[in-house]
């Protein structure tokens, strides 16, 4: 049985077939990939009209997108691990499954605990489901140069799905309802469904039984478990200091179970005969670096889309169609830093680009702190967003490359992961905190004037200039020229094999 992450699994290769087969797996893969990364940014436009549908706090509103975030953080690299231990194709019908079932359950909702909840179960379709769409790709497409193609078209889906996620929202909510955003998955899951019941390779004979019992006591359940809940109560501390102080004894409460959750996880992994994280891998330098880097990115970048979809419609008092148009242009902002920084990273290494990418996203911030209630998105908003939304393209597959550089190739696929996670846990605790900013500066309550939610939004993007400042200061610490990465350097990267860091994506 294969100890090795999804990504490096070392299952025979499936039966080689035509290039329409393979073609369709990718499909497949990127399609459901698409979906994952669609059904973050789609429901950001709608968040005011389900406010305003199901009564929702301003606590609320963060919950409908920190239940989907914790719960896919938390469980991603069970899921990836999953993926090993049950097989690709099994791992990503059960996920695709759970994730179209629990849209329709979103789609459902009438009050906002049940939304949350569904939200909650749509993350752990998300974690099971995306690691297995990677698998996917990396066991069908086994020579070099196709593995490389696959593997960057999978990666643009990323920046594709922010985009398309802003305009559909935006449309849907529009012209016939928020609950749409959730309903638009079903036939997209149904037709996925279908077409990886038809072409998902099977694992060969005689292979695909090593998930059965025996596989899945393999997975750390506990260590998925304790991190899980741990990440809920810290953002839920954090969250709650929103209506009640610091000082409050269940906020103290919270917050002190989850530090002691996150504890028990580090104890868990030291003992468990497969963790989910190796704790080793965590000790060398260059990894630990880029993880926190991430969880600094993340931090700010998650926010910003929250934060200024709700300036732009609360206090702009654009539509959410409006909206969602405006943000087309940070989108293709987005995609344009993936690109050059695709191109770079092979001859500068990921430092110089993680520093120009997290230097433009920290002035960025400094100019939307300075956000008025009388202005417009074309002389208040536009430039600065853009200029955040291309240090974010520059600097996302800099930050992941420098998490595998250094790392043994046969440990690559787990720090691929582990940044993901970074990232994911940076977006749900960065959005907890800047959003209370946000709600503190403007004085809490349920209806706060535009005067008061200008000022905090404009206080909570100070403070995501911070911390997109410290991420720049902690790439000065990586390596720079990619020979300087150390061993493992030639290994591949999350975005296929290659020489270099991170590959082509």
């Amino acid at each position: 049985m294969s100890n090795a992450p999804p990504e490096l699994r070392t299952d025979p290769p499936p039966p080689t077939r035509g290039a329409a087969w393979t073609g369709m797996v990718l499909v497949i893969a990127c399609s459901a990939q698409f979906m994952v990364v669609l059904d973050v940014a789609i429901v950001n436009m709608a968040l005011p009209d389900m406010k305003a549908s199901l009564g929702l706090s301003a606590a609320g509103q963060q919950w409908i997108v920190n239940a989907y975030t914790l719960a896919f953080a938390g469980l991603l690299l069970l899921g990836g691990r999953a993926a090993d231990l049950v097989g690709a194709r099994r791992t990503f019908l059960a996920g695709l499954s759970t994730f179209t079932a629990a849209s329709l359950a979103c789609g459902l909702a009438d009050d906002g605990a049940t939304l949350i909840a569904a939200r909650a179960v749509q993350g752990i379709g998300g974690a099971v489901l995306a690691p297995a769409t990677l698998t996917l790709i990396m066991t069908t497409f086994t020579e070099p140069r196709a593995r490389a193609r696959a593997m960057g078209a999978w990666s643009s889906v990323n920046g594709v799905g922010g985009a398309a996620g802003s305009v559909i929202g935006g449309l849907l909510t529009e012209y016939s309802s928020w609950r749409w955003v959730f309903y638009v998955n079903i036939p997209i899951g149904i037709a996925i469904l279908t077409a990886a019941l038809l072409h998902a390779p099977a694992p060969p004979a005689g292979h695909g039984g090593r998930g059965g019992r025996g596989g899945l006591g393999r997975l750390d359940l506990p260590g998925a478990l304790s991190v899980t809940v741990g990440l809920t109560a810290l953002v839920y501390g954090i969250i709650s200091t929103a209506s009640a102080s610091w000082t409050s004894p269940h906020v103290w409460a919270a917050l002190a179970v989850g530090i002691a959750l996150l504890a028990v996880f580090v104890v868990i992994e030291s003992k468990v005969a497969a963790p989910l994280v190796p704790l080793a891998v965590l000790r060398r330098p260059t990894l630990a670096i880029a993880n926190l880097v991430m969880i600094g990115l993340g931090s700010a970048m998650f926010a910003m889309w929250f934060l200024l979809s709700l300036y732009m419609q609360q206090v702009l008092g654009c539509s959410a169609l409006k909206t969602s148009l405006y943000f087309l242009p940070s989108c293709l902002a987005v995609v344009i830093g993936a690109r050059v920084s695709t191109h770079l990273v092979r001859r500068t290494g990921p430092r110089p680009l993680l520093v120009t990418g997290m230097g433009l996203s920290t002035f960025g911030f400094l100019w939307l702190s300075g956000i008025t209630v009388g202005g417009s998105f074309v002389t208040g908003v536009a430039a600065p967003f853009v200029l955040c939304a291309l240090g974010l393209g520059l600097a996302m597959l800099p930050v992941t490359a420098a998490a595998t550089a250094g790392v043994d190739r046969r440990e690559a696929g787990l720090a691929s992961g582990l940044v993901n996670t970074s990232r994911q846990v940076g977006g749900a605790l960065g959005l907890a905190i800047l959003a209370t900013i946000a709600s503190h500066t403007a004085g809490g309550g349920s209806s706060p004037g535009v005067r008061a939610l200008t000022a905090g939004y404009g206080h909570a993007f100070l403070v995501a200039a911070l911390f997109t400042a410290c991420a720049a200061l902690g790439s000065l610490l990586l390596p720079g020229r990619p020979d300087q990465a150390g061993p493992g350097q030639g290994g591949p990267g999350p975005a296929g094999p290659g020489p270099a860091p991170g590959g082509p994506r």
